[in-house]
């Protein structure tokens, strides 16, 4: 589906290209309102992309809260069936601080959830449209994917008791492997596998074949091994192999996470577009009995990705006065529009607008080119 990229916005024409591609693989829209109970937000809070959230008080004295975020109203609102998955997508203004203003704002967030009986296939599936999401954007992009249970596993293996996980997963989402091998040193008496096995599985990041063969070397089995080899090769057989990376630093958060976990990036943004995985402890929070697994695209992080994107407000400017007549010009800018050209007449022409040509009129209508040098763009 083509959008003319001057009538909507970036943002805008991305959502509807999304909203196409999920409706094809057979999400339905999920709709909310505005703002939710402040109770379902608060304690979830660290589930948030923004734990800075907006509140008031309704008519009825109950604190109610703009909406930060969209999967936890989902989640709430979903029935345990047996054998069902329940296949969402959104499209949602949320309310929260943005990355790049560092201010309150509506942001357009879309995203996918599904929920239910899930199966490898709707891994794969979901995984898939998340990469698929990436291209709607740029074409220069990656998908990073983690495992948590196998991370987990192999800290179990080093003998790291709780703390010593919290402390290990913070220095493997920053890549710290100096100070995770010292970290490990302080367990070594409990532990099963060396400080240099656990500092070069979790320093992996390249393609999914050659990690999976160090992982095998490393002595790594089980389901997570498993569940990694099934997706990659179902990625790989749908042509989309190339775009993934396994990377354990990603590492979210494990409250509400577990199994496989991704984040997406795209050239000149520093901050992952695209976020997500199975949240299966979500659910258990909201005593569900459902499995989950989902993402979320962050339009607001791509605000320095569309800055240069739309070199022109218009393609042309029609400078006229009180003299000219306005039939004359009303047909001159039909003229220009059925060029494909976007077209604004102006008595005067903005001191910041930005476009690509400058016409007056003659007395017979006919259009002349403003010299160049006034130009804006």
């Amino acid at each position: 589906m083509n959008f003319n990229n001057t009538v909507l916005k970036d943002e805008e024409r991305i959502a509807f290209t999304l909203r196409e591609l999920y409706t094809r693989y057979g999400f339905l829209q999920y709709k909310m309102s505005k703002f939710e109970e402040y109770d379902l937000y608060a304690k979830n809070r660290d589930f948030l992309v923004s734990d800075n959230i907006i509140t008031f008080t309704d008519t009825n004295g109950r604190l109610m809260a703009l909406k930060p975020d969209v999967t936890l109203s989902i989640v709430r609102n979903t029935k345990d069936i047996d054998g069902y998955v329940n296949k969402v997508f959104y499209n949602e203004n949320v309310y929260r601080v943005s990355k790049g203003s560092h201010a309150f704002k509506e942001i357009m967030q879309t995203g996918l959830e599904c929920i239910g009986d899930i199966d490898d296939y709707n891994i794969f599936e979901t995984v898939l449209l998340a990469i698929k999401s990436l291209a709607a954007i740029s074409g220069d992009f990656i998908l990073n994917i983690s495992h948590l249970d196998l991370i987990s596993s192999v800290l179990e293996e080093a003998g790291l008791d709780e703390a010593g996980k919290r402390q290990a997963l913070r220095l493997i989402a920053n890549k710290n492997m100096h100070e995770l091998r010292a970290l490990l040193e302080k367990y070594k008496e409990s532990s099963k596998r060396s400080a240099e096995s656990v500092t070069r599985i979790f320093m992996l990041n390249g393609r999914p074949g050659e990690v999976i063969s160090v992982l095998e070397e490393e002595g790594c089995a089980g389901q997570a091994l498993e569940e990694l080899k099934v997706l990659t090769g179902m990625l790989n057989a749908a042509g989309e192999g190339s775009r993934v990376i396994i990377d354990f630093s990603v590492v979210n958060n494990m409250n509400y996470y577990n199994g496989i976990v991704f984040k997406g990036y795209i050239n000149r943004v520093p901050e992952a577009v695209l976020s997500g995985g199975r949240y299966d402890r979500l659910l258990e929070k909201m005593d569900k009995r459902s499995r989950a697994v989902g993402f979320a695209v962050y339009l607001d992080f791509l605000e320095r990705f569309f800055e240069n994107d739309l070199k022109y407000d218009v393609d042309a400017v029609i400078r006229y006065d009180d003299t000219t007549d306005r039939r004359m010009l009303f047909n001159a800018v039909q003229i220009l529009m059925n060029k494909g050209m976007t077209v604004t007449a102006e008595k005067s022409i903005p001191e910041k607008l930005r476009f690509k040509e400058a016409f007056e009129m003659d007395d017979l209508g006919a259009l002349r080119e403003i010299r160049t040098d006034i130009k804006k763009a």
